[in-house]
């Protein structure tokens, strides 16, 4: 169907071919030659169409990127087995899975490509960043309604504990996140870092109401001249 757009320029509607062809050749050259390197002329003449078709379709080559990518991910689906534990290791299985699917070099340099502009910030947000949350938020959701997890849960922010663990390790790839550190994760976040939680946010209160001296100093001692 012709866009309202292409009715008032009288130009030909666009072609689902050439659509299809040029996301594809995209989603080789990235696998072939990354990101930084992947050209717009290269992806025309792969597809046999031409830049200016290519830039009616998508004005950057990020856009063209992430619309590319988008279609790779595909649907991103919810964990919901039954048991909390699990379903949490397979949510951020859900974080791993759509970084597996993108070539390693794509993400940070075309998140910085997109950083200056607010519309390409927005698509990538779209494109890759809010499908996997939106999987993890709904698994949340029912661990909550389930009663495992607390009524009160700042969702939110269990979202970003859950995913940047995994964002930090893809961005500087210091270290793996494969079956069992996935595990570990999920039993860190559940089950927390300190040995006794209320005794020391207690003794953390206690310390901050207790008067520190000035250092070398003692209150019942006067200085000498």
């Amino acid at each position: 169907m012709t866009s309202p757009a292409e009715s008032r320029r009288g130009g030909r509607p666009r072609s689902a071919e050439i659509d299809a062809a040029a996301l594809d050749v995209t989603l080789t050259l990235l696998d072939e030659v990354g990101y930084r390197r992947l050209s717009l002329e290269e992806v025309a003449r792969r597809a046999g169409t031409s830049r200016p078709a290519l830039y009616r379709r998508w004005p950057t080559r990020p856009a063209l990127v992430l619309a590319a990518l988008a279609g790779r991910l595909g649907a991103v689906g919810v964990p919901d087995t039954g048991c909390t534990m699990c379903d949490l290791g397979e949510a951020i299985g859900v974080f791993v899975a759509v970084y597996r699917r993108l070539p390693p070099d794509v993400i940070g340099s075309l998140l910085a490509d997109c950083a200056g502009d607010a519309d390409l910030h927005a698509l990538f947000m779209t494109a890759l960043f809010d499908p996997p949350r939106q999987a993890v938020r709904q698994t949340l959701a029912k661990a909550v309604a389930r009663g495992d997890l607390r009524p009160d849960l700042d969702h939110e922010l269990a979202v970003d504990l859950l995913g940047s663990w995994v964002h930090h390790r893809v961005l500087f790839g210091h270290a793996s996140f494969d079956d069992a550190d996935i595990e570990t994760a999920v039993e860190t976040l559940l089950g927390g870092i300190a040995a006794d939680y209320p005794a020391l946010r207690e003794g953390s209160r206690q310390d901050l109401a207790t008067p520190t001296p000035l250092h070398g100093l003692h209150s019942d001692t006067a200085s000498p001249r």
